[in-house]
């Protein structure tokens, strides 16, 4: 991708020092730091570097094995890689990292990005459908993304086959985002190679994996989560019962965001999702004048921007998980926490209010202990704040990045 050079964070009293920026690199590269723990310890600590510092006490307080931080080194060159391919990071807590996303709960901490940073603090919609979709939804797809995208609407998809390509190729030239779930330099899939790097060179590609990760199952859909966060309405277009993009519809309802959707005939099992989601309450759309208008709806084309139209999550889904409160526990109760909770916990997941119940625990204690039973693998979080023990991880197990 040959890009300009990289955009350099704006100035001003809320940007983040450069030790700050490089330290969030290296909290959310370290073994088992997932989202939901970073932003636990951003809560707890007030900073990244005061979290990296913490780290091993923490480690030492539950008994375990010294946790793997990442090396100062290694984010310096995947940062200078990245640099090399035109790009540059954007960090939570940056000034132009996009609101609407920060908001959403377990927001990705940090993004790496080529292209375009400014389409994303434009007008929104994300677009979403099947891999394999018919010729009629490719047609439909690409008429809706081009007229949509001539009004000034920024496209974001996510670089799939089917509905997400033709939704890119037809908003290329008026501005689109190209969501990836593996690392910003991985090709996936390998047929939309040019067009992930035409999208690197008038767009935007985003990716929350390192470099060079190649993408897995399990990272589809925190990708989709993404999609949905960046967006402030998703349109779905073909997808079928079991897909992800059913995923994405609701995630986005969940982020607070508008769910639309194109009706299709019973006979197609590829329509089956989107009618689904209309009788759920999806706005029912045919043309890309009904997507404006229900832009318009949201305030987003009159103001102009996507951050001033931020849609509100719901309060579970703030970013910090609970863990705010947490910043009056004293060390002593949550010493005797960690074991009242492993006394409760079960590979069975169970909800926090439940386990605070069981335990007989403050919710600042109760998020402070379980915090640490996170980082050093003896819990792992599951959707909807639910968590369990991980019988496999102990003291020596494998790193868990989707907390």
């Amino acid at each position: 991708m040959n890009m300009p050079a990289p955009m350099q964070p704006e100035e001003g009293p809320t940007a983040l020092s450069e030790a700050e920026r490089r330290a969030r690199v290296r909290l959310i590269r370290s073994e088992n730091i997932g989202p939901a723990t970073f932003h636990g310890l951003l809560a707890r600590y007030g900073s990244a570097v005061a979290a990296l510092d913490a780290l091993p006490e923490i480690a030492a307080r539950a008994g375990k094995r010294k946790l793997r931080i990442a090396a100062a080194g290694t984010v310096d060159t995947e940062w200078r890689a990245l640099q090399r391919l035109g790009g540059r990071f954007l960090i939570f807590g940056d000034p132009d990292f996009p609101a609407s996303l920060a908001a959403v709960g377990s927001a990705p901490p940090v993004l790496a990005t080529v292209g375009r940073i400014d389409l994303l603090h434009r007008p929104t919609l994300g677009v979403v459908g099947a891999r394999n979709a018919s010729a009629n939804g490719r047609t439909l797809c690409q008429q809706i993304a081009r007229e949509v995208g001539e009004a000034g609407v920024t496209i974001i998809s996510g670089l799939a086959r089917g509905i997400d390509a033709a939704a890119h190729q037809a908003s290329l030239a008026t501005g689109t985002v190209g969501v990836v779930a593996g690392g910003i330099d991985v090709f996936y899939p390998p047929e939309n190679h040019d067009l992930q790097a035409a999208i690197g060179n008038q767009g935007l590609v985003v990716a929350e994996a390192p470099l060079g990760a190649e993408p897995l199952a399990r990272h589809f859909p925190r990708r989709n989560r993404i999609i949905s966060g960046l967006s402030l309405a998703v349109l779905v277009i073909e997808a079928q019962i079991r897909s992800g993009s059913l995923i994405t519809a609701r995630l986005a309802g969940e982020q607070g965001r508008e769910v639309l959707a194109v009706p299709g005939s019973p006979l197609d099992p590829r329509a089956r999702g989107a009618n689904r989601l209309i009788r759920d309450g999806a706005r029912l759309v045919e043309s890309a004048d009904d997507v404006l208008d229900e832009m318009r709806g949201l305030g987003a084309m009159a103001r102009g921007t996507s951050s001033s139209a931020s849609p509100r999550p719901l309060q579970e889904q703030q970013p910090d998980g609970g863990f705010r409160a947490m910043q009056a526990a004293d060390e002593g109760d949550v010493d005797a926490a960690r074991a009242n909770l492993i006394d409760a916990l079960s590979p069975e997941p169970a909800g926090a209010d439940h386990l605070m119940r069981a335990a007989g625990l403050s919710a600042p204690v109760f998020h402070a202990a379980m915090l640490e039973l996170e980082i050093t693998g003896q819990v792992t979080r599951h959707a909807g704040n639910r968590f369990s023990l991980d019988l496999a991880q102990g003291a020596s197990g494998p790193e868990h990045r989707d907390r």
